[in-house]
């Protein structure tokens, strides 16, 4: 009896472990078409519909769960969903090939998640963009752009009329951390700033996050956008194109070895240049700029994979042999993806970057001057993913990022310059969690440390107080001077009230070591780059957000309101009077501060049907306090703007015809103006007091566009895109300067210049 005893009592702990006992499912979710992996798509069982997982960025995920019989669904935006009934009595590799829905045009449907992904996770203030939609909204000149779609978002404020460059809640543009492909991309611009580097048919992914970063991104204290590239059809070879009234673009994606390696490259090019040409007057004149994105990959097995993908861009501006300026960016990532086992995933990455300008300045035959900066950096990245159950994701990982700086410089043309580099090393270590503590209540938490290294060049760095300089450090070339060393928690939580609402929280601490020195609100390609020094201190932020989400009308429509307050330390401004191009130290002009931000911001967003758009508004106050700058007293930053308001809307009228409208209105940046004048010598001398203590007008616009998609003729597919940019022709003020009134030279008048009053743009897409 009691062997018999024992032996039940061994049975039922062994049936008990067996049911305990816990077995991974995971894979790759790819579209079934082309063979790109599908970034943030959602696999679920339906026994268990509180868990579930998305696809990281490299298209993998993996969920672990007790043993059972389930039935998995995988969605995503699109695409026709996926069912399949499985036991899971051991570890299973799934690899899912998801159907896009409708025409092959829907094949750059890229950024999708289930239809309450804004109410079940904790992330906050993060913005997917459908790079879709981008050919279908107004925009200047007809060329869809991402920099500009990200503008008429919440908490986004555009740098300027027709400009690309951005702020996000408070934060200046050197703020924001650009990524392409984990590439930094220095300077996003083309063109001074109308159009973005960004080339949209080599485009996969976007996702703009706004202050509440995971601990993997660091460098910036405002925003993160990560933009991903196509990786190029494995099945099939397709070309695709637009013609517009000012550029071009064309790409070729196809199999280098079918389902096992793929390429893509795509050029884009102006030719405005070509109509200055035509014009005796601005004859041997130019204007033009180029891009070029190119990326190929490669399946070594079922487990790993390398990528190479790779950016070159350019700017040319001149005006015959007297001046000159050409400005761009080059980047490089090589990396490669491993699946260790089923709950592990690695991505190693060598990353180069490299922007440069260069200005040409010829007074005579015989005198020449160069003005010219430059910022390389080599970067080494290993980071891992853990998926330890269905609950549970873990990031961690390092980064080494050498830097190689050489600050703006005027100087003879043939002088060597390359003594002014400046070199650092910038490295960091981090780990990330995501974890559901229950159906209700989730986590996102992490804990990022970096350090700033000062190397030395055999020069000395001087050490100002209140911009006079009271001593100076001599490194050797090689030497390490001095690290700044900061840990930069940061935590998102979701508190889910109902099955359409929640409520979320965030804290995050983000530095920044790199500075941007400019002498315009919306950048120039001769704004500077500069990193810590024994004067200048890593700036840091600390940022609170709160926010309420509902989705209502079966998730077609959502509402969210967030609010934040951000400190920031060791700001960086000019000292009245700053001269920093021709400068021999710039640090000299610079002065440190605090500063702060705060706002609202609310978005109603219809996602489905005929119709969709959104309408978003921001209340907000972005202010500075500086010693040496008016009085010690607070003061506006030049970003700063109380109101901003858009709306956006596309409706399609039929399977053909799609019409959408761009409604912007913001406050004016503040600005300085003048207080007074007096003379000098018969010469107009103006008298500045407060710093920003103006307003440009109150700035708005709106925009029409109409997209005609002819039916498609076998693999041959197009359409027309017809815009209007600036409709009832407002005359927006981009500067205003002041000059004595010729009538009355005691009197001041007030000149206003504005670019773009209407602006109409044709453009013709195609694909095959």
């Amino acid at each position: 009896m009691h062997k018999i005893t024992l032996l039940f009592f061994a049975l039922v702990l062994s049936l008990t472990a067996t049911a305990q006992q816990k077995f991974t499912l995971s894979g790759t979710v790819r579209d079934q078409s082309s063979g790109e992996e599908l970034i943030g798509a959602t696999i679920q069982f339906l026994e268990t519909p509180s868990t579930g997982r998305v696809t990281n960025e490299y298209g993998y995920y993996s969920m672990t769960v007790p043993s059972a019989n389930y039935t998995v669904v995988v969605a995503y935006i699109g695409y026709k969903n996926f069912q399949q009934q499985l036991v899971l009595d051991k570890d299973i590799k799934l690899d899912i090939l998801l159907v896009p829905e409708g025409s092959l045009l829907d094949e750059i449907v890229v950024t999708a998640t289930k239809a309450d992904d804004n109410i079940s996770r904790a992330t906050m203030g993060t913005e997917k963009l459908e790079v879709r939609e981008l050919g279908k909204l107004p925009v200047l000149f007809g060329e869809k752009d991402i920099l500009k779609t990200i503008q008429l978002l919440p908490g986004v404020k555009g740098a300027g009329e027709g400009n690309s460059g951005f702020f996000v809640r408070g934060g200046a543009a050197d703020q924001n951390l650009i990524l392409l492909d984990e590439a930094q991309v220095y300077n996003a611009s083309h063109l001074l700033g109308f159009f973005s580097t960004f080339n949209s048919d080599a485009i996969k992914d976007a996702t703009l996050i706004k202050g509440n970063s995971p601990a993997q991104y660091g460098g910036r204290l405002a925003s993160v956008l990560d933009v991903k590239m196509n990786e190029g059809n494995d099945k099939d070879y397709h070309v695709a194109g637009g013609i517009g009234l000012i550029s071009s673009r064309l790409s070729v994606e196809g199999p280098i070895q079918k389902e096992k390696s793929s390429f893509l490259i795509t050029g884009r090019r102006t030719y405005a240049d070509l109509f200055l040409q035509a014009t005796p007057d601005f004859e041997g004149n130019q204007l033009y700029f180029y891009d070029f994105n190119a990326k190929a990959n490669y399946r070594i097995n079922e487990n790993n994979r390398l990528f190479l993908s790779g950016y070159f861009g350019r700017d040319v501006l001149g005006f015959g042999e007297n001046f000159g300026i050409d400005w761009g960016n080059q980047t490089a990532t090589l990396r490669w993806n491993s699946i260790l086992n089923p709950r592990w995933f690695s991505n190693t990455s060598l990353i180069y970057s490299d922007y440069d300008y260069q200005i040409s300045l010829a007074t005579s035959e015989e005198t020449n001057f160069n003005i010219s900066s430059n910022i390389r950096d080599w970067n080494l990245k290993q980071e891992f993913q853990f998926f330890p159950n269905e609950k549970d994701a873990w990031r961690f990982g390092v980064n080494a990022i050498y830097h190689a700086i050489r600050p703006s410089r005027f100087a003879e043309a043939g002088e060597d310059l390359s003594e002014d580099t400046r070199y650092a090393l910038e490295n960091a270590v981090y780990a990330n969690n995501s974890f559901v503590i229950s159906p209700r209540l989730n986590v996102d938490y992490g804990l990022r440390l970096s350090a700033y290294t000062i190397l030395g060049d055999g020069k000395a760095y001087n050490i100002y107080e209140n911009g006079q300089k009271t001593d100076s450090i001599l490194l050797d070339r090689g030497a390490v001077g001095k690290t700044y060393f900061n840990l930069e928690p940061r935590l998102t939580a979701n508190f889910r009230v109902s099955e359409k609402t929640s409520l979320k929280g965030g804290y995050s601490r983000n530095t920044q070591n790199l500075h941007l020195l400019s002498n315009s609100t919306t950048g120039n390609p001769t704004d500077q780059w500069i990193g810590n020094s024994y004067n200048i201190r890593p700036e840091i932020s600390d940022q609170l957000s709160l926010g309420y989400f509902r989705n209502f009308g079966n998730n077609q429509w959502e509402f969210s309101a967030e609010t934040y307050f951000k400190w920031m330390q060791n700001q960086v401004d000019y000292k009245n009077g700053a001269d920093i191009n021709t400068e021999l130290d710039v640090e000299s002009e610079l002065l440190f501060g605090d500063g702060r931000a705060y706002g609202i911001e609310l978005l109603l967003k219809k996602k489905a049907g005929r119709f969709t758009g959104w309408l978003g508004y921001t209340l907000s106050r972005t202010e500075r306090r500086i010693e040496g700058i008016n009085d010690g007293d607070w003061y506006a930053a030049r970003q700063d703007r109380t109101h901003d308001l858009s709306i956006v809307g596309s409706y399609q009228l039929n399977e053909k015809w799609t019409i959408s409208g761009v409604f912007i209105y913001y406050t004016g940046n503040a600005t300085t103006f003048p207080s007074g004048k007096y003379e000098i010598a018969n010469n107009t001398i103006f008298y500045y007091t407060e710093r920003n203590g103006y307003r440009m007008p109150d700035y708005h616009r709106l925009d029409l566009s109409a997209t005609y998609e002819k039916p498609s003729n076998g693999r041959f597919q197009s359409s027309w895109n017809f815009g209007l940019y600036n409709a009832y022709g407002r005359e927006n003020a981009y500067t205003i300067t002041f000059e004595d009134d010729p009538d009355d030279p005691t009197r001041t008048r007030a000149l206003q210049t504005s670019l773009f009053r209407w602006v109409p743009s044709v453009t013709y897409n195609f694909k095959f």
